[in-house]
């Protein structure tokens, strides 16, 4: 009797990148999907806002500036209010903005010319994402029993 071979299944982490450049939202999301991630785009807010309602993203990244210099933060603002609670992160290539922007959302600014950095960043976004939804089914489980 054969047996045919049995793959685990696992599922991508989901990425939503958020820009309203082709060149930056193509070019993000080939590097996003070469380091293993499952990339949908949208190329401005309200189309982000609808792919936020309609599936469940581990991570967020939007450009910052788009259709107005807000957009970005209404994204991010909108991500956090999912009951799914996405990591969040902003991205921009102006080299010396400085948003005004408290402390937590501040370092939450990610600058995509250093791909090694964005990739770890994504990564370690991802992964407190993951603490934080495991601590809350943890504290959830132990006020039922």
């Amino acid at each position: 009797m054969s047996h045919s071979p049995r793959f685990l299944e696992y599922e991508l982490a989901r990425v939503l990148l958020v820009d309203d450049d082709p060149t930056s939202r193509l070019t993000l999301q080939t590097l996003l999907e070469a380091g293993g991630y499952n990339v949908d785009a949208a190329a401005s807010a309200a189309e982000a806002v609808g792919k936020l309602d309609e599936g469940e993203y581990e991570l967020v990244l939007s450009d910052l500036q788009m259709e107005s210099p807000e957009a970005g933060l209404k994204v991010i603002a909108h991500a956090r209010m999912m009951d799914y609670k996405p990591a969040t992160a902003l991205i921009t290539t102006y080299q010396n903005f400085k948003p005004a922007l408290d402390r937590r959302q501040r370092s939450l600014l990610i600058k995509p010319e250093d791909i090694p950095e964005l990739l770890g960043k994504v990564a370690e976004l991802i992964g407190e994402r993951a603490t934080r939804r495991l601590s809350r089914e943890l504290r959830l489980a132990a006020a039922l029993s």
